[in-house]
């Protein structure tokens, strides 16, 4: 049995990847399963403004936000670094 769940998973690893997520998207995701507002987030990076920029796509995410977002919410880095 602990064959073919490993011959399952790698076929399924090469013929099916899942790709990461974008990194607005996975703090979208992660706000929405703590049930958390713009506004939070904004409490968390400092800035109403900056949080509306990400939350819309015009602002890039910078380092010090993506430590940030991974260490109060639990963001994967990976998600925040993308693709």
């Amino acid at each position: 049995m602990n064959v073919i769940t490993l011959l399952v998973e790698k076929y399924e690893e090469k013929h099916y990847p899942i790709p990461q997520p974008d990194p607005i998207e996975a703090i979208k995701f992660r706000m929405e399963q703590l049930g958390l507002t713009q506004k939070d987030v904004a409490d968390i990076i400092g800035s109403k403004s900056h949080a509306s920029e990400i939350h819309s796509g015009k602002r890039k995410l910078t380092v010090e936000m993506m430590k940030t977002l991974h260490s109060a919410l639990g963001v994967p880095a990976e998600s925040l670094l993308g693709a």
